[in-house]
């Protein structure tokens, strides 16, 4: 399933981590998509804007896909959510080859009026990928709008799990989690 077109170096995964954190590692005080209060903040578009990284990231995603593939079905889409899942799920999809899906925060006012860019076939297996997961709530709420649509989401794949209930909740709701890095992994300690 990997790109095999480009001679790909096998991902150091500290070394990415440490790239990941310097990017994107911000401290002082910050208030979090689910109202909380954070000493230290992700900055998921300093991280995603980078080639050097998402270069990376692409093999690791195409991994996780793969072993979704064989253990929930062959996966025919991958989706991301506005603004900041869709670099990431793009190079995910260069990296495989599936072709993608961008879910809107809500459904456009004008145009087609649709809140999911791409095509979605009743059945079809999706894995959502995301940017920086604290909750899961934002990458829940997509999967639900792509199910509304008659997809099959099996699985999430986040960069970065803050390590605050994303896991319990998503794998609460019956999809699996699949984090490419931990908080600890960029150096975050407990707050």
């Amino acid at each position: 399933m990997p790109n095999t077109s480009l001679v790909q170096q096998p991902v150091d995964r500290a070394a990415l981590a440490s790239q990941i954190a310097d990017a994107s590692l911000l401290r002082g005080t910050f208030t979090l998509r689910s109202g909380r209060t954070s000493n230290y903040y992700l900055d998921k578009y300093r991280f995603s804007t980078k080639p050097e990284i998402l270069r990376q990231l692409g093999p690791m995603f195409a991994q996780i896909i793969e072993q979704v593939s064989a253990e929930q079905g062959k996966v025919v889409r991958l989706a991301g959510a506005e603004l900041g899942g869709i670099p990431l799920v793009t190079v995910a999809s260069l990296e495989t080859g599936l072709p993608s899906i961008f879910v809107r925060n809500a459904k456009k006012e004008y145009g087609t009026a649709k809140q999911v860019e791409g095509t979605v076939e009743e059945g079809d297996v999706v894995v959502f990928v995301e940017d920086v997961a604290t909750t899961g709530g934002q990458a829940l709420e997509a999967v639900e709008v792509l199910k509304s649509l008659g997809a099959k989401v099996p699985a999430i794949i986040s960069v970065i799990d803050r390590q605050e209930g994303a896991r319990e909740n998503i794998e609460g709701a019956g999809v699996a989690f699949h984090a490419l890095f931990t908080k600890r992994d960029l150096g975050v300690e407990d707050e």
